[in-house]
């Protein structure tokens, strides 16, 4: 039996690759990894999330933006799509074509059980080694869950996290905070019929 050679492609190869793919795939050492659809309870969590942090940074110099705009990290050579980035002051962008964001201060990503234990473990390895990076936000989709990992001033990561409706989560680097009912806005669960309305 002979097995099929993997094809490597340069960080350049996969760009270019992904400017006319089907689907969006992330990168890491020569490989991709096709990303999956995502369900209707995480599009809203995200669609949420870009509204209340949209609006709590309208008047100042940040940006927000969805999951289609790929963070490198250097560190690592990893390229991915978080669900929501946010840049403050000048973005720090890998061309002039703009899709590569090199200088997100958080990240959030929206967990489904394909890639909860990757977001929490070798994921936030990645992402740690980004210089610019304050806030790593994950959001269950399936419960009331926020999770907010923080880097303080020595480097080490703080984690808060709020499980109930009436609580919430600070992303103080940018003087914002995540309500888990505002994230959870109209959200059902399939083990349950009600929502927060």
């Amino acid at each position: 039996m002979s097995s099929v050679p993997k094809t490597y492609l340069t960080p350049e190869e996969y760009l270019h690759r992904e400017r006319t793919a089907e689907y969006r795939s992330e990168y890491y050492r020569g490989e991709t990894f096709a990303m999956a659809g995502a369900s209707a309870n995480h599009n809203l969590i995200l669609s949420n999330c870009i509204q209340t942090l949209g609006q709590q940074l309208k008047k100042k110099p940040c940006r927000v933006y969805p999951s289609d705009l790929k963070v490198r990290v250097k560190a690592t050579g990893l390229y991915a799509y978080p669900d929501l980035s946010i840049v403050c002051g000048q973005p720090e962008l890998e061309s002039k074509d703009g899709e590569v964001l090199l200088n997100p201060i958080a990240i959030v990503e929206v967990l489904s059980d394909s890639t909860e234990a990757y977001d929490r473990g070798k994921k936030f390895e990645h992402y740690r080694t980004i210089p610019s990076l304050r806030h790593y936000v994950l959001i269950a989709q399936d419960r009331y869950s926020i999770d907010c990992f923080s880097r303080q001033e020595d480097g080490s990561w703080s984690l808060s996290a709020c499980q109930t409706l009436d609580s919430s989560v600070c992303l103080g680097s940018i003087n914002c905070q995540l309500e888990i009912n505002e994230v959870y806005d109209k959200v059902v669960f399939a083990d349950s019929s009600t929502a927060n309305k």
